[in-house]
């Protein structure tokens, strides 16, 4: 039986995880309901409050985020 989670975006998933990304990471991008459009309209990581970064960090399941300051939040988000 095949784990991997059901693909919103075939041709994204394939192309994600040609680059390397792990396969939570690739179903993850090619899963979102903007998936393969270019011109993302999502404001800088930096122009966020730290609040609205540790909600996109929970949303992601990133652990340790309670003890994280604004620079840490972004760095693991960028790196997830």
């Amino acid at each position: 039986m095949d784990s991997r989670p059901t693909i919103k975006n075939e041709d994204q998933y394939e192309a994600l995880r040609d680059k390397g990304y792990s396969q939570e990471k690739a179903a993850r991008i090619a899963n979102t309901t903007n998936s393969g459009k270019k011109g993302g309209k999502a404001s800088k990581y930096e122009d966020r409050t730290k609040k609205e970064l540790y909600n996109q960090a929970q949303k992601v399941g990133i652990e340790g985020r309670s003890k994280m300051n604004k620079k840490q939040l972004i760095k693991a988000l960028r790196n997830n």
